[in-house]
Order: structure tokens, then sequence, then C-alpha cells
């Protein structure tokens, strides 16, 4: 036990130190010196395990409250430890898969054993996001846009494989394939039974020895691609569209992630839409309210012609049935309602000005606003 240093040493910590502090500095150190980051460097593989056995104490207040009375000797393999040292670690690093989820995004969860899947078995590859911009007519009616997608692919020089072309890859002995071993060790505490990766072939249940000169032995390469996307019509804001089987490559014969294409829809200069409904506001002449008429309304189809009532007052709102947004999943259109208001002339001749005066004393206090005008504020209110 003289060899080993003090675990408060290992950790750069002192004698006392917060269960805070203990997991902050055993998180930033395993990280720069975690084996998977740095293969075939023993020094950095030492160092792991030697953090590791110092974390397994230290995090546990019983364990640590023997260690800060008895140092090492609490943990002898005289009690029968397996020369794993710190009470049940051995080579295994089981249950760290916790700790590593936080520092790796969950990227090493699955080395810890916990009856979580091999590092050999079939993994999915991952989802991929991007964002797409479409026109408001594009979103009523559907379109094809193509973008641009960076994804892993399955390497074509080598299949996959990650070896040479021409060389094979071999099934590890010391794992049979599996890429995590197990041991069992027996501590103080009783007999642990841990599982960790292989420390042969990294937990990859396969040995390469002529890596692959494009993949570099990985089985996959970076690549940027251009893909076609169908846009569906009646597609909102914020929506998002699923490609099946798009996003990056699988590894050990897992399916491929999916691309997650989500649509930003710009604004338009004159509609505004409200579900499936299209909604304009479209002025209109005194003269036009007042003895109503022909009007051209615009819409998503063009211009269509409708005829205004006599006395029609700001704020009315007409229906063009089946002039909305095509619903996402067939079967028709919505509506487009048009809500009119009054527009006031300006720069009048001083002939126009006069005929208003007339036309005002000869209404005798009828053109006083009425339930129209005050119906039309309430509904300016309920919008804000």
């Amino acid at each position: 036990m003289a060899d080993k240093r003090d675990y408060y040493e290992v950790l750069g910590l002192k004698k006392g130190a917060s269960d805070d502090e203990i997991k902050k500095a055993y998180r930033r150190l395993a990280k720069s010196c975690h084996p998977d980051l740095h293969p075939d460097d023993k020094e950095c593989e030492a160092k792991f395990k030697e953090l590791g056995e110092a974390y397994e104490v230290l995090s546990n207040p019983d364990k640590r409250a023997k260690y800060d009375q008895f140092g090492h000797a609490a943990f002898d393999p005289a009690y029968g430890a397996s020369g794993g040292g710190a009470g049940g670690f051995g080579g295994g690093f089981g249950g760290f898969g916790d700790i590593f989820g936080d520092i790796f995004g969950g990227g090493f969860g699955d080395i810890f054993g916990g009856g979580q899947a091999s590092r050999s078995g079939p993994r999915r590859g991952d989802n991929i996001r991007v964002g797409v911009t479409i026109s408001f007519e594009e979103a009523a009616f559907g379109c094809s846009k193509e973008v641009s997608v960076p994804r892993t692919e399955k390497c074509e020089t080598c299949g996959g494989t990650g070896a040479k072309p021409g060389s094979s890859v071999e099934t590890c002995s010391n794992c049979g394939g599996t890429g995590t071993v197990r041991q069992q060790q027996r501590t103080p505490l009783g007999v642990f039974s841990t599982s960790g990766p292989c420390p042969r072939c990294g937990g990859k249940g396969k040995i390469i020895k002529e890596p692959c000169d494009a993949c570099r032995g990985s089985g996959t390469v970076r690549r940027q691609r251009k893909i076609s996307v169908n846009i569906p019509a009646g597609i909102d804001d914020g929506q998002t569209i699923s490609l099946r089987g798009q996003g990056s490559a699988g590894t050990n014969g897992g399916g491929a992630g999916d691309l997650l294409i989500t649509v930003s829809v710009r604004a338009h200069e004159f509609f505004e839409r409200d579900g499936s409904s299209v909604l304009y506001e479209m002025p209109i002449s005194f003269a036009k309210a007042t003895l109503g008429g022909e009007v051209e309304v615009p819409t998503l189809d063009g211009k269509v012609k409708y005829t205004i009532p006599e006395g029609t007052e700001t704020g009315t709102t007409f229906r063009l049935r089946g002039k909305g947004i095509p619903y996402i999943r067939g079967g028709g259109r919505g509506d487009q309602f048009v809500t009119v208001y009054i527009q006031t002339p300006k720069n009048l001749s001083r002939e126009q000005k006069e005929l208003l005066r007339k036309f005002e004393e000869s209404l005798d206090g009828a053109s006083q606003p009425g339930d129209g005008f005050r119906g039309f504020f309430e509904k300016k209110k309920r919008k804000k």
C-alpha cells in the first residue's frame, strides 16, 4: 500500500473538502485523461484508474470515513479485494455511468455496466436538425427545397468496417466481441461484480490491425450533402418535418438517424394567418361604404370580386369561403376573412369640403358614431 498516493492528493484537494468539490475535481481531471480520448496511452490509463479509485472512496461517506481514519489500510488486499484498491472499484470502473453522463453528455454511459448495452452492439446514428425559410405562399401551397446537411456517412473505402481494404477485422478474444469484461472483487463490504470496457479492444469488441486510410479506422466519414425535401401544403411556422434515415450513419450495424427540418415562414406584406384562415384588412372609400358596390379583394389565388353592401361600417368582416390555407392533412381549405376600414380622404379641394359640410348638415346629427363604431373599437381592444 506504500506505493499508493493519498487520495486527496490525487484529486488535488485538501482533507475536509466538500462533496461538491470532490465531484468537480474528479469530473475535471477524469475528462482530461479518459482512455477513450487517449487510446494506447498507458500513462493516461493509469492516471484515470487512480482517479477512479480516489473518487470511489471519497464520494462515499462510509468509505471516506474509514479512509480518513485508517488510510489505505482500510482497503488492504488482505481483506480480499483483488488488487482493485478502493473497495470494489477494481478495473471495471463500475458505478460511474452517472457522472460520465454529465461529463460527456451520455456518450460514455453504456461502458460502465449496470445492465446497459455493450459498446460493441448496434448503435443508431445521431439525428440532425436544420432549418429552412419559405414564403407565405410556399407554406400555403407546398414546395420543394434543398437543404445542406452536415452528417457522418459510412466510409465507402472500407464499407464501414474501419479496416484497410484487403485486411480483415478480428473479434477480440479477450471479451468475445462484446466489448465488455466482468470482474468480481471481494471487499470489506462484500462481493461486488462490475463490468467495464475491455482493455484489449477498448470496448469495441473487435481488433483492427490495419486501419482504413480514409476513415482512420472509425468506419465513418464526415460529408456535406444537399438533400431535397418536399414541404407539404398548409405547413405552419415552427413546424418540423422528419426524414427517416437521413441523419448520421449508425455504427456496428445500427440504423441511421433522422433529419429534422424546422420550417420558418416569412411574414406576408398584406396577409396574416390564424390556423387555416387568412386574415386581410382592406381599405374602402367613404362613398363605397355608404353606397355599396363592387371591389377587388386580393387572395392567395389572385384578385376576386366582392360586392360591398350599402351602409358598411368600419370593422365589418366578410368571409371568402375556401380562400384560406389548405389543410395540411388534405380535404379542403380554410377561409379568408376580410375586415374593411373606411379610408378618410385627404387634400380635399375647397369645393369638395363645402359639399361635405352641406352633406353633414343634411344628416341632422344622424352621422354620429353608433353601435358599429363601438363594436369596432371593442374588436381592436380584443386583438391587443
